[in-house]
């Protein structure tokens, strides 16, 4: 299964950068996190874990398995038949602009079932984190 948010964000691609990677602050700007803590100290960086909670999901552990600063940085999460890949890329534009493209990937024995009664509540999270993200990045 596969989930794929974008959005253009009036904002550099640096400054959308330093607010997404700064993920304890997001629950401070998006309703689809209600807690957030790094396990390590430090900028986001290869191997980094944190702990995030979301409404109506369990607590999960985030791995960063791929980053390309200030471009891109992937984590992943595992529980019992699935696992999660969240994947946020930044492209540069025009303007001083920046498009945001969020996905979603479960993969595993379970990923089908979790993305049919699931799949409405993930497009609704990558929304609303999309749409915080956008409004955190352009405020003044």
């Amino acid at each position: 299964m596969r989930f794929v948010e974008t959005v253009e964000i009036a904002a550099d691609v640096d400054r959308v950068w330093a607010v997404q990677t700064d993920v304890e602050s997001w629950p401070e700007w998006t309703p689809s996190v209600t807690a957030a803590r790094r396990l390590e100290s430090g900028p986001l960086a290869l191997g980094s874990t944190a702990r995030l909670s979301q409404p109506r999901l369990r607590p999960a552990i985030w791995r960063v398995t791929e980053i390309d600063p200030p471009y891109a940085f992937v984590w992943e999460s595992a529980s019992p038949g699935v696992r999660s890949r969240g994947e946020h890329r930044l492209v540069r534009l025009d303007d001083r602009r920046t498009r945001v493209e969020l996905a979603l990937v479960q993969t595993g024995p379970l990923a089908g079932l979790v993305g049919l009664f699931g799949g409405a509540t993930m497009r609704r999270y990558l929304r609303q984190e999309a749409d915080g993200l956008r409004r955190r990045c352009e405020r003044a």
